[in-house]
């Protein structure tokens, strides 16, 4: 569908152009209507914002918005808004700035597969070798959910060749980023969730095990658990049983995190025997090993044997005598931000900032990707000491910026080579298979508004752009913390986004 958010009117001109059309409008406004309805409007907008901004101190005494019009770049509301606030996921929204400033739209990760040795009869004496390039998307999300899709496309090309049969070993090499696969910030307590998946230079599946619960008979029946993909690599130990009940359903699924246990997946409780299987994404703690499994089990579904071992290398050394590539996997930088903003993908987001790192930097690094990032946000006009940033999705609470600073950072998108590029990778409110289908969706918003949102305990952050019934267009950022409350507290947010859209 076209999208309805249009922003072209500011982004397709330059800043120079984007003044004198200005000042245009304004001589037939001062014309047409004189000064006094103009600060008529100027007074009712800051009032109904005002009002709602009131009502939201109820939600979250902790709070910032501020709000700044895109042609000008004037700010037309401001309350607290030059005060720090933790961000949660509206991290998000300057980590993408940022990649699509530094590496631009025509980007690709890459992932090589490469051979070595000689081939006899379809058999490869030699090694397989894959290339990791810190790509994130090597998984099921592009392939109509089989995991193994990627995987396929390579047993594909390898057989092209001639390979039928790998006699030596795989050679996994992730050098790409360092081995610290989580960040220190993150809670220890939530590791196993998908939203705190290890970042790696070598990834399969987000990094996560689907885990997959259904009623295996009668009432009183263990309950049937499976993974997705299914693979040798984990022990299930499972107390889970079928009710007859659906009152009585509960079902807890985990992973050991104790040394030496940490493919042991758990999982208990009751399943009601009438219900479809219940699905949960489990994190994997050693991201090299579980993609050199899935890996060699996919070439054996696809026909290809693999006889020896799953080797790491850091690095590979390249000579064009030894190495042939078979194949070379690409995935476009903006499919990788519009995953990150619309789905608002921890896993994306930081094997995005690491990308910085080691692209700009030489090293894959949480500390070098912060490095590129500030460098970035000091050319839009953010000082360093005035803002804290640690890592690239908002797990960290260490990231913390004023919402004067978001809408300066977004009304700078707008004008930037790619600002049409950026915006769209925003989800629009209204739009469909999103966590915004229902969100600003009546007829009077949708495809009103394109934003981010963001939520820790106690934080609830939204900030994006709108477009008023008027046809000015904002930048706004709505920043929430000690919120009693996420439901009162989204509300609260958008009850504001529409007193801006209302009367803006």
């Amino acid at each position: 569908m076209t999208n309805p958010f249009f922003l072209g009117w500011v982004v397709n001109r330059s800043p120079r152009q984007h003044v004198d059309l200005l000042v245009a409008i304004v001589l037939v406004v001062a014309i047409d209507c004189g000064s006094a309805p103009v600060l008529a409007q100027t007074a009712q907008f800051r009032s109904a914002v005002n009002a709602q901004v009131s009502a939201a101190r109820k939600v979250a005494p902790a709070l910032g918005v501020h709000i700044r019009e895109l042609t000008s770049g004037e700010a037309k509301y401001s309350y607290n808004a030059d005060t720090r606030r933790i961000l949660a996921s509206n991290t998000k929204i300057i980590t993408t700035a940022a990649a699509l400033d530094r590496l631009g739209p025509a980007y690709y990760f890459e992932t090589e597969v490469l051979v070595r040795g000689e081939l006899v009869e379809g058999s490869l004496q030699g090694t397989l070798a894959i290339l990791g390039g810190g790509d994130p998307t090597l998984s099921g999300r592009h392939y109509q959910g089989d995991p193994y899709g990627p995987f396929r496309e390579w047993a594909s090309a390898l057989k092209r060749v001639g390979i039928r049969r790998v006699e030596g070993d795989v050679l996994l090499v992730d050098g790409v980023f360092d081995a610290e696969l989580v960040h220190p910030d993150w809670p220890k307590n939530q590791l196993t969730r998908w939203y705190e998946a290890p970042v790696a230079g070598l990834s399969f599946n987000d990094n996560c095990v689907l885990v997959k619960v259904s009623p295996g008979g009668p009432a009183g029946s263990a309950a049937r658990v499976e993974t997705v993909p299914d693979l040798p690599l984990f022990e299930i130990q499972s107390s889970a049983t079928t009710t007859g009940r659906a009152s009585s359903q509960w079902l807890k699924i985990d992973r050991r995190t104790v040394p030496g246990e940490e493919n042991v997946l758990t999982v208990g409780g009751r399943i009601y025997l009438g219900n479809e299987p219940y699905d949960k994404w489990v994190t994997v703690s050693d991201p090299l090993t579980f993609f050199g499994v899935a890996l060699r089990a996919a070439l054996v579904e696809e026909g290809i044997a693999v006889t020896g071992k799953i080797l790491a290398a850091p690095q590979l050394t390249r000579s064009e005598t030894a190495w042939r590539r078979v194949t070379t996997h690409r995935t476009d930088l903006l499919t990788v931000l519009g995953v990150i903003n619309k789905r608002s993908q921890n896993f994306y987001a930081e094997s995005v900032l690491k990308l910085l790192g080691s692209h700009l930097c030489g090293r894959g690094t949480w500390t070098e990707g912060v490095r590129v990032i500030r460098e970035f946000l000091e050319e839009v006009g953010l000082k360093p000491e005035s803002y804290r940033l640690a890592d690239g999705s908002g797990m960290s609470r260490n990231n913390s910026f004023t919402p004067e600073q978001l809408t300066r950072l977004l009304r700078h998108m707008t004008f930037h080579d790619w600002g049409n590029e950026y915006v769209a990778t925003l989800p629009f409110s209204g739009e469909r298979d999103l966590s915004w289908r229902k969100r600003l969706a009546s007829p009077r918003y949708h495809g009103k508004v394109r934003a981010k949102t963001g939520y820790l305990s106690g934080v609830s952050t939204l900030s994006g752009y709108a477009t008023a019934r008027s046809g000015k267009s904002y930048a706004f950022s709505i920043l929430l913390n000690s919120i009693r409350g996420p439901s009162q507290a989204k509300a609260a947010q958008d009850r504001i986004v529409k007193a801006l859209i209302d009367h803006g």
